[in-house]
Formats: C-alpha cells, structure tokens, sequence
C-alpha cells in the first residue's frame, strides 16, 4: 500500500468503521492484496479457530480443563490481525487471544496447555508474550518493547490485543500517552465486543469511540468492522506499516475493532443474566465465517469439495492438539518457582524445598 493510500485509510472519521464485505460477503470496500490461496488459508483458519474454541469450552465442561474463555464471533478480528504481521513482529495478547496466538506461531496443544494450568503452555518460542490476565498490564509492555526495539534499531512492530474494558484502566492511558509521545512503533488492537463481562460499552466511557481516545494521546484511532476479517486485515496492514522503523518515524494506531462475543465472557460466566438473546442473534447475522465463505464461494476460490476438505482438516487438527495437550506428563508442583525470580529470594527457595520433600513423600497421585 502506498503512503497516501495507507494515510487515507487510516486517517478518517473514528466513527467511520472500515469495511470491505457487507453481511451477506458482498464487496463494498476494496480487497486486500492477497492471493487466492491466502484467502483461503485465512477461510481455514477462521474456521480452525470456531472448532478449537467449541472443542475448548466442551473440555472444560467436562472437567478436562479448568477454565477457558471463548472467542467465538471474534476469529475475523482475531485471525484478520494476525495475518498482517510479519513473523519478526510480537504479540501482547490478553487471555482471549488464542486465534492471534497460534497464527503467530503458538501451537494449539500449547494453548489448551495453558489453560489446564500447565505454565509450559506458554513457552512456545513463538514472538507471542505471556498471556495477561489482569485486565490492560500488557499494554505498557507492548508500548516498552516496541520503544526498546526503536532505540536498538530493530525493525519491529509491536501489537497490543485488549478489550473494551481495558480501556477503562490506568494501564491503557498510560501506555497511549508514551506511546504518543515517543513515537513507539505500536499497534493498539481493541476488541469491542460490547461487554466488559457484564457491563456494557455505553457504560465504559461517555467518549463517542474508543478509537477516538487516541486523539488526546496526540495519534490516530481508527474503527473497522471486526466481524469482517478482510477489513481488519486491511487495516492492521497499514497501521504495521506506519509503525514500521524502516518507514521514516514510526508512529502508533489505535484500531477499535467493532465486534460481538458470541459465548460467554468465561466459562464461569452466564451471559443471559445481563444480555438480550435477541441481542446475540442480531450480531450472529454478521457473523466472520459465513460472510467471508459467501464471498470466496462467489469469487470461485471456495466450492462444496474445498470446503470440505477444510472441515475434514480442522476436525483433525483440533484433535491432535487436544490429544498431544492430555498426554502431556503433569509438571511437579515445585515447578512453580522455576520461573518467578532469577535469584530467589531464601524463603521461596525454602518452601520449594519443603514442596518437594512433600511431593517426593506423597508422590503424583497424593497431588491429585
């Protein structure tokens, strides 16, 4: 993309959502320059991402996993995103992130890891953080590796994935107004999904946009169509491509992506307390998957044998990932510690001790 092009795109109305495919797939804004076999690859993942999630949230209903978070209804968003980086860019996902991380390298056995509470989930090598749970703590990190890697002269671009109610934390505009300062080479991925768990997004600013808080932190804010994955992809594109050192002065963005969670906010949650049906099936109407198959289809890069081919694909995929996931030998409690300081400190270093006489006393099954 051109500079003026990419500009343009980027520097319009916040409450001016970008979109390339209405509802129903049909073309209403200009396709990204992808071939026809990376559209479908994206068609494959966004489908990868709806049965890993289905097969995650049963896991867990089944006392298989212990928590979970569901993404469903936010793949476009997610999987759009995630295409427009290059491999060299890193990642700071919150904890609803798992399509991000695993087009970003993170295995998807590495990601129900996690979530069965096996912290050797996340040291999957990928240029992916750590998940972060508390709401917003990811943003200043992406803001200060993406400053560190400026300074060192590396071209890298940092992006930070957070919900609509991270907004509402200090973290965030702190963050923002660093990155607004210093010109940190930073994308700013917010997931408007409509509900900061049972509040929602009317109840989190009196601000028009989220995009539009970006304006006081002296950069630009951009709202997408979130549900459309080519529309987000098109705008994370540009916004990497201003962040980009090697593009003059890198400057950040701040892209709010209009979309809807389908499930709930965990598992531990139950949405029907707080929110319409009606509500949920208004947004389904919109859903990611069948607007960009209706799309390839009537393009003809997608007919019944490719889209089955891919429905046979995803089930095995899934699969193997929760088998590789199960067998995985449990870590020793003491595992624990390995991880929290780099010298620990004499009473850590203590009560691991004491752990691991426990454990060698009692055995795996007196953990269970």
């Amino acid at each position: 993309m051109d500079r003026s092009a990419r500009e343009s795109l980027l520097d319009r109305d916040p409450d001016d959502p970008v979109r390339v495919l209405d509802d129903d797939g049909a073309v209403v804004g200009t396709v990204p320059d992808l071939s026809d076999s990376r559209l479908v690859e994206l068609y494959r993942d966004l489908r990868l991402a709806r049965r890993f999630d289905a097969r995650a949230v049963s896991l867990q209903r089944q006392g298989r996993m212990g928590t979970y978070p569901p993404m469903a209804g936010q793949e476009g968003a997610q999987v759009g995103s995630a295409y427009a980086l290059a491999d060299r860019d890193w990642v700071f996902p919150s904890y609803r992130e798992h399509a991000v991380s695993h087009v970003h390298g993170v295995a998807l056995a590495d990601i129900l890891r996690y979530w069965m509470g096996d912290e050797r989930g996340s040291a999957h090598g990928a240029n992916v953080f750590p998940v972060a749970v508390p709401i917003a703590t990811q943003i200043p990190h992406a803001v200060g590796f993406g400053w560190a890697a400026a300074l060192a002269g590396d071209d890298v671009v940092t992006v930070a994935h957070f919900g609509d109610g991270a907004t509402s934390e200090g973290d965030f505009h702190e963050a923002l107004n660093f990155a607004g300062v210093f010109d940190t080479p930073t994308v700013f991925c917010c997931h408007n999904n409509q509900w900061a768990i049972s509040v929602p997004r009317e109840r989190q600013t009196a601000s028009a946009t989220l995009a539009g808080k970006a304006s006081a932190y002296g950069f630009t804010g951009v709202q997408v169509d979130g549900m459309d994955p080519l529309a987000v992809y098109r705008v994370v594109a540009a916004a990497v491509e201003r962040a980009r050192t090697a593009d003059g002065a890198p400057r950040p963005t701040l892209v709010e992506s209009l979309e809807y969670r389908f499930g709930a906010h965990t598992t531990a949650d139950d949405p029907t307390v707080y929110r319409d049906e009606a509500e949920v099936e208004r947004w389904r109407e919109r859903d990611p998957i069948p607007r960009l198959e209706a799309f390839l289809r009537d393009t003809g890069r997608l007919d019944d044998e490719r889209v089955a081919a891919v429905e046979t694909e995803v089930e095995a995929t899934v699969a193997d990932a929760v088998e590789a996931a199960e067998e995985t030998r449990r870590a020793p409690p003491t595992a624990m510690f390995d991880h929290v300081y780099a010298e620990a400190p004499s009473e850590l270093t203590a009560q691991r001790a004491a752990l691991a006489a426990l454990y060698e006393r009692v055995g795996e099954e007196g953990f269970e």
